[in-house]
């Protein structure tokens, strides 16, 4: 059996002869362990790509999750000064940004994009089309229009139909925080109602769209990151009002595709685990573990159960950057005897592997499901 079918029968909530595993990693880990240029790996398509398969090969893991797409090959022509420091590199771009790119962190913005004030914001201020993804506050990756499936491409040439692809798209409830900005945005849930609405279902339909040319590019699934869909940031209330109707618009026309669609969630989530299957999707990430959420995953399991697949949940912090191998041998263990019991699981960190979490460790994960998976 190939590792991408291992997956496709976990996703489909089976029993898989041997438990499946794939992590998402932070961008800082990746540089770390490549050892690449941090402006070239955010910006250029084929040495993306080869990073990822790379890091596939070094881990072991049964697919690749693609989170940047719409890589401009013409990227390098429109800087206007470069330079290097001991943290990074500092890049103007023609358009006036400018950018640190840190070697063992995301790329960060030294100049602010303006936000819009919701009471202004009329519908031709809204994209027509969907020309970004809101990595994290005030980051944004251009998505080229000709150029936006390239690195699908090159990774499904490189890996064949042996491992799974997955590719990721950005929850609408992101597209609002980004562009109000994340304490304005999250004020206007109260204030601005009807015009909150109104927005998310201008970007639904964009993410929507989005989502559907993916499904045609030969991915296993898609992953929507919805970080901010937790209860350090809304209620279960505001939750159902404002993220899972439009999540599940998105969910359904993905799977009416055949295609799998599962959410990534951070931090705590017990309190809407059920609600997030309501969204119609196939699985659901990240299961933080307390500290760092609330999730259990026996109660997961328990709850879930049927649902859908879930993915989780290593302590990618205080196991895999702090514990000793001991430590995350017997963390790993456990989290798979539990996982693996009825099927529908994929072993996995619970958020993103920490940057400076060693190879060493990280790679005790595909030992631990050789031996108890």
């Amino acid at each position: 059996m190939t590792p991408k079918e291992r997956v496709q029968i976990a996703m489909e909530g089976g029993i898989p002869p041997r438990v499946p595993l794939m992590c998402q990693m932070s961008i800082g880990h990746m540089l770390l362990q490549l050892g690449v240029s941090p402006i070239e790996f955010w910006h250029d398509a084929h040495v993306f790509a080869d990073g990822l398969v790379r890091l596939r090969e070094i881990y072991d893991f049964d697919g690749v999750l693609v989170s940047l797409y719409g890589h401009d090959p013409d990227w390098h022509c429109t800087m206007t000064k470069r330079s290097k420091s001991p943290e990074g590199e500092t890049v103007t771009w023609k358009d006036g940004r400018v950018l640190l790119y840190l070697f063992d962190d995301l790329p960060q913005p030294l100049t602010e994009d303006p936000k819009l004030d919701i009471s202004e914001v009329r519908d031709e201020d809204l994209p027509a089309d969907l020309t970004y993804i809101p990595v994290s506050q005030n980051l944004r990756f251009a998505i080229h229009s000709d150029h936006k499936f390239d690195v699908f491409h090159l990774i499904r040439e490189r890996i064949g139909e042996r491992y799974s692809l997955h590719s990721e798209i950005t929850s609408p409830f992101d597209y609002l925080l980004d562009l109000l900005g994340p304490q304005a945005g999250l004020l206007a849930l109260v204030t601005e109602k009807e015009r909150v609405h109104n927005i998310l279902r201008h970007f639904t339909k964009l993410v929507k769209n989005l989502a559907r040319e993916m499904c045609g590019v030969g991915v296993d699934a898609i992953k929507v990151s919805s970080p901010f869909a937790g209860a350090g940031f809304i209620s279960p209330m505001h939750y159902k009002e404002f993220v899972l109707p439009y999540e599940a618009e998105i969910a359904q026309a993905v799977r009416e595709r055949g295609v799998h669609i599962y959410t990534h969630t951070c931090g705590a989530i017990s309190d809407r685990l059920e609600m997030m299957f309501d969204a119609g999707v196939s699985g659901i990430e990240c299961l933080d573990p307390p500290p760092l959420g609330n999730v259990e995953l026996e109660d997961a399991k328990v709850r879930t159960r049927g649902r859908g697949f879930i993915k989780g949940n290593v302590d990618s912090v205080n196991t895999l950057l702090m514990g000793t191998q001991q430590d995350i041998l017997e963390d790993a263990r456990h989290r798979i005897m539990v996982g693996k019991e009825g099927g529908g699981f994929i072993f996995s960190t619970a958020c993103s592997v920490a940057p400076q979490v060693e190879r060493s460790k990280l790679s005790l994960l595909r030992e631990a499901v050789e031996r108890w998976g």
